[in-house]
């Protein structure tokens, strides 16, 4: 199995350019040249993907590492990635897969927006490019049924960004779904309007990374604007995804009072319901200077999401503190215990707390 094929999602130019529409950064690429994914490149005029089914990651995991704690609690997801990412965020925990065409010189990253070229790369033919690309060849159908044998409930398509693979990513979903999986994308929130359009049939949850709230310092930390971030969780509700939120939150970067809140304010204005998970940050890859997060800080930013109408705030990285348990918004009944990524107890029966009978929102059934 070949791990070239044409992508989706793109456009010719006139002098063999072509432009990417797969994500918000709408790379116009010149003959011989990636874009910023590093993974998709113009051959002859024509956009070709060379990261189809050639998977770097397989893992099987509790739901909660997504994290998605309102999804099939307590089940497990498969989950799958490439190398490459159209983000080049400082503090990538995955920075050696994400980051590997970039910075390995597995495919060099080049676009009509400024990254360089490697000649030794470029006069490479297409099959020949392909196959320097990290992982192994996995079929959707071997995907589906790996998820299957470990008894996963979903596919999850993360670690890396999983737009980059979105190709792979589209023909594994529809086959999950035809079987009784369900499927997760772990993303930036930076897919393009039509391609999310026509994945969300099959796409039953997403974590969502938010990580900032000024569009100067999310494009200093990622590469990429905010905005497009915001349109998408819009998005991904409107399409009806079920939507967890993550915000890293990174000491003298997102960590005031004011930008908490502003995010806080506007998750609450898409979905009160929307959980949104403040995250500890510890220091990797190039932003070594920061220290590791306060709990006080995640405390903090859990008391700031409730003030602001959040009905779900978890604190994520600090196990035992109990700021991951999800308590029922109307009586406080405690519902799910958790540990890290372990459950401890679900008291959720038929979408409802036992003691009040309020509804609490979330997908807590698994669809087989």
């Amino acid at each position: 199995m070949s791990s070239v094929r044409e992508a989706l999602f793109w456009h010719p130019l006139p002098d063999g350019k072509v432009r990417c529409t797969l994500c918000a950064l709408d790379c116009k690429i010149s003959r011989g040249r990636r874009g910023a994914c590093g993974v998709r490149v113009n051959v002859e005029g024509k956009l070709f993907t060379l990261v189809y089914g050639r998977l770097v990651a397989r893992h099987v995991d509790p739901i909660e590492k997504k994290p998605l704690f309102h999804f099939l609690p307590g089940s497990l997801s498969y989950s799958i990635a490439t190398v490459g990412c159209n983000f080049r965020c400082l503090h990538c925990q995955n920075y050696e897969i994400s980051q590997a065409p970039k910075e390995k010189g597995v495919v060099t990253a080049g676009s009509d927006d400024g990254a360089g070229d490697d000649p030794e790369v470029l006069c490479l033919t297409l099959r020949e490019a392909g196959a320097r690309i990290p992982g192994e060849d996995v079929s959707p159908e071997e995907v589906v049924n790996a998820a299957l044998r470990s008894g996963c409930r979903s596919i999850s398509y993360t670690y890396t960004e999983p737009t980059i693979f979105y190709e792979f990513a589209l023909d594994t979903a529809r086959l999950a779904h035809s079987r009784g999986l369900r499927n997760v994308f772990v993303t930036n929130g930076y897919i393009g309007k039509e391609a999310l359009e026509t994945i969300a049939p099959y796409l039953d949850a997403a974590n969502i990374d938010l990580k900032s709230f000024r569009d100067t310092a999310h494009k200093q930390m990622t590469g990429a604007r905010l905005a497009p971030v915001l349109e998408n969780i819009r998005r991904y509700k409107s399409l009806g995804v079920w939507v967890e939120v993550t915000t890293l939150v990174i000491p003298q970067h997102n960590d005031s009072d004011e930008e908490l809140r502003a995010i806080a304010e506007f998750l609450a204005s898409v979905d009160r319901d929307l959980p949104w998970h403040v995250t500890q940050f510890y220091p990797t890859y190039r932003l070594l200077d920061r220290p590791r997060t306060p709990v006080a800080t995640l405390r903090r930013a859990r008391e700031i999401g409730i003030a602001a109408g959040l009905r779900f705030v978890y604190e994520g990285n600090v196990p035992g503190e109990g700021g991951e348990n999800t308590y029922c918004p109307e009586c406080h009944a405690l519902l799910v215990g958790r540990y890290g990524f372990t459950l401890l107890a679900n008291r959720i029966a038929d979408g409802r707390c036992p003691d009040c009978g309020a509804a609490i929102a979330g997908i807590w059934q698994p669809s087989r």
